[in-house]
């Protein structure tokens, strides 16, 4: 694996925009949310552990973005192929997951509102990643 075209402000970046959106996306629907995951706020947990996780998930997911769209468009990354591998990777391994809440007995809603929010989430790092374009190496 060649590190060397990783933009890390990019990942970084990637990761950070990502991580606000899906603060403003769960925000935004926190309501239809808590109903479909079941949960009563009185009784979850307040620590801000699952917010450090979900940013540093976000910023492997930017790493490998930014390694396979580096690899797949010979070290040229662009605004479109970001959003299109976005796309392909959410709909290859975020959308073929879907089947895990129907085995754990939730609605449909709270499957939309996930599978939407990783959507979001690959597009944005793919946009981010593709935008900021390959690291400049001095060779």
């Amino acid at each position: 694996m060649d590190f060397s075209a990783v933009n890390w402000l990019a990942v970084i970046v990637a990761a950070v925009v990502a991580w606000l959106f899906g603060a403003a996306w769960y925000m935004g629907l926190s309501k239809p949310w808590l109903k479909a995951t079941r949960l009563d706020p009185a009784t979850m947990s307040k620590s801000p552990l699952p917010f450090v996780i979900s940013f540093v998930a976000e910023i492997v997911m930017a790493l490998v973005m930014s390694l396979i769209v580096a690899a797949m468009t010979g070290g040229e990354p662009s605004l479109v192929a970001g959003l299109v591998f976005g796309f392909v990777l959410w709909f290859g391994f975020v959308a073929t997951t879907l089947s895990v809440n129907r085995y754990q007995g939730f609605d449909w809603d709270l499957t939309i509102i996930d599978s939407g929010h990783w959507l979001g989430v690959l597009l944005i790092i793919g946009a981010v990643i593709g935008w900021f374009g390959a690291a400049d190496v001095a060779g």
